[in-house]
């Protein structure tokens, strides 16, 4: 009797125990389970490629957002020193200029309109050469602190351990403080390439206007040997939008006693044109401007008003 009742309770035993294990065990295989399937290698790379492209569009959105802000702001800036001139009160001290010329390159950094300056083509360059161009680096940001509207400037592709970074920091007074964009990642990394437009003297078409949700690429590059269409070989091969300045739409070659006649322009040159043209919105006065008469050009009108005398 007492091995039937002790047989009953083991099988009773046995019973629960084989509930309890048939509702744990799923219970634990669902807790241990682990996707093994896995997503292509292409399809991670896609997303990557795709999840940049968006971080890219949204910086480029959010720079145009700003850019009615900075607006109101340059207007009224604009305002307060056409009032300052007007009443012939006593000239801004050297702190508060400073401070003015800071805010608005600040400002530009978060609105201004965008010029970036492309150095992957150093390798093509003396070190004669690369001093030149620090040189040119320098009176381009200089021309940008004095202007109204200062542009958002990037230097790409300038590497620390580059000879063109070491001449800029050898050359160039406070370069590590200058209020510009300064990496060693390419411009092609930056924007979409939708938005860029690469200024080249070897392109087709003219540029016509300056556009607020454009990004202006300058080649960084001093060619003494004249190496042709290097900055215009670059474009193309990554597929962007070049444009040349509208030199031959409004202006004419002059006689001079060396026969000398160009259309290369150093960057700062370059930059000088545009600063003009955004102020004045005439190609004639930005041109005349920003163009030295050593590379033998002239507007169309100076050269009508001198050919009448």
């Amino acid at each position: 009797m007492e091995e039937e009742t002790l047989t009953q309770g083991q099988r009773c035993y046995d019973e629960g125990l084989s509930q309890t294990n048939e509702s744990v065990i799923p219970d634990l295989f669902d807790f241990l389970r682990i996707d093994v399937e896995l997503e292509p290698v292409g399809s991670d790379r896609e997303e990557n490629a795709c999840s940049k492209n968006v971080m890219r569009k949204q910086r480029n959105w959010e720079r145009r957002v700003e850019v009615k802000k900075s607006k109101r702001k340059e207007e009224k800036q604009r305002k307060r020193l056409s009032r300052n001139k007007d009443i012939n009160g006593p000239q801004l001290s050297k702190r508060v200029m400073k401070a003015i010329t800071k805010e608005r390159l600040e400002d530009a950094r978060g609105a201004g309109l965008v010029l970036c300056v492309d150095f992957s083509m150093t390798d093509h360059m003396s070190h004669k050469e690369m001093s030149h161009l620090a040189g040119q680096i320098r009176r381009l940001y200089g021309s940008n602190k004095k202007a109204l509207r200062p542009f958002h400037i990037f230097l790409t592709e300038l590497k620390e351990d580059s000879l063109l970074y070491k001449e800029c920091v050898r050359m160039n007074d406070g370069f590590l403080n200058y209020l510009m964009d300064v990496t060693d990642e390419s411009w092609f990394h930056l924007f979409p390439t939708e938005d860029v437009i690469y200024l080249t003297p070897d392109a087709n078409e003219a540029l016509e206007r300056v556009d607020e949700d454009k990004v202006y690429i300058l080649g960084g590059l001093v060619d003494e040997s004249i190496q042709k269409k290097i900055s215009y070989k670059r474009a193309k091969e990554l597929g962007v939008h070049t444009v040349r300045l509208p030199i031959d739409e409004y202006m004419v070659k002059k006689s001079n006693p060396k026969n000398f006649h160009s259309k290369i322009l150093a960057i700062n040159q370059v930059f000088e044109v545009l600063l003009a043209f955004c102020e004045t919105k005439d190609w004639t006065t930005a041109l005349a401007s920003g163009i030295p008469p050593g590379k033998g050009y002239v507007v169309t009108s100076l050269m009508s008003s001198e050919v009448g005398q």
